[in-house]
């Protein structure tokens, strides 16, 4: 037999099953394998999913695994974790998702797996650094969901704004996915024009941009304070991430990566432009910032840096 993409997915609340539900209908691995340790929940989505592969692009097997289905994985996916509760941030989550994860890493370790993790659960950053540390793996093997998912809240705006395709729509937002991270507005284009001659014309204003990011960034807040949770767009981006690794893209995405220099900073995981490809992270990529965007990733980092000291 050929070799098949499989993928396991750790989590099987609402992030992890809008994932697999995404990658079903885009039909992007050949192998989905779902852990919970709630197995009757695992077992029940696997069948809920099955029922609908009549209907897909291409063929899937799905099924309730366990820990030692990661050995022949080619991407482990964690989604699982205490989820964001109304009114708290995603660094409260640290100390109880931070054990969590020392746990799952190691039972997925012990399978024998010598593939890619993508780390979804808050906060993402410290997480996809703790899934590091506790695998062993090169860093360019463990990848966080970083800041994909607000690039797309942001493109989807400004797209909103100026009745132009998202997807034509090049925006990028870096640091930590959380509260402070920051719109890179010196790299922005809409279509092949650049934000500063939209601002020159009279077409957007600086206060609009700066009420456009507010929104992006506080966008899971807003939803969860609506419907409890996100879900629907996180899975569509971790299976935008997976199309990138399992095609051998070389696509530049807005992941958690590890820095050794780079934006001056290291030994940190966030969210900057990367290239992914099979090999998982090939490089990272250092676009120039101006100087207050400088300010502000610095500051990020080093919000990071000092909330994730205690639990590492």
């Amino acid at each position: 037999m050929k070799k098949v993409n499989r993928v396991a997915v750790i989590g099987t609340g609402a992030v992890g099953t809008s994932y697999c539900y995404a990658m079903i209908n885009q039909g992007v691995a050949e192998e989905l394998v779902l852990i919970d340790i709630n197995e009757p929940k695992a077992e029940g989505e696997a069948m809920d999913l099955n029922h609908g592969l009549p209907f897909a692009p291409t063929p899937t097997r799905v099924w309730k695994g366990s820990y030692e289905d990661c050995g022949a994985a080619d991407l482990v996916v964690i989604t699982a974790g205490s989820p964001q509760k109304p009114g708290e941030t995603r660094l409260d989550l640290v100390a109880k998702n931070a054990k969590i994860f020392k746990g799952m890493v190691k039972s997925v370790m012990d399978s024998g797996f010598s593939g890619i993790f993508l780390v979804a659960s808050n906060p993402v950053d410290i997480l996809t650094y703790v899934t590091w540390k506790e695998s062993g793996l090169p860093k360019e093997h463990v990848i966080g969901s970083g800041t994909v998912l607000d690039s797309a809240r942001l493109r989807n705006s400004l797209s909103a704004h100026f009745s132009i395709d998202p997807r034509n729509v090049h925006a990028a937002i870096i640091g930590e996915h959380g509260d402070t991270e920051l719109p890179v507005w010196s790299h922005t284009t809409i279509g092949y024009d650049r934000i500063e001659n939209y601002l020159e014309s009279g077409r957007i204003d600086q206060k609009t941009l700066d009420e456009t990011f507010v929104n992006t960034r506080d966008a899971a807040y807003h939803i969860i304070e609506r419907k409890g949770a996100t879900f629907y767009g996180i899975g569509m981006s971790l299976t935008r991430i997976t199309r990138a690794i399992l095609n051998n893209e070389n696509s530049v995405l807005t992941v958690s990566a590890f820095l050794e220099g780079q934006y001056g900073n290291e030994n940190v995981y966030v969210g900057v432009p990367a290239v992914v490809n099979r090999q998982g992270i090939r490089e990272v990529v250092e676009i120039e910032l101006n100087e207050k965007e400088k300010e502000q990733f610095n500051h990020s980092v080093k919000v990071l840096k000092e909330t994730m000291a205690p639990v590492l």
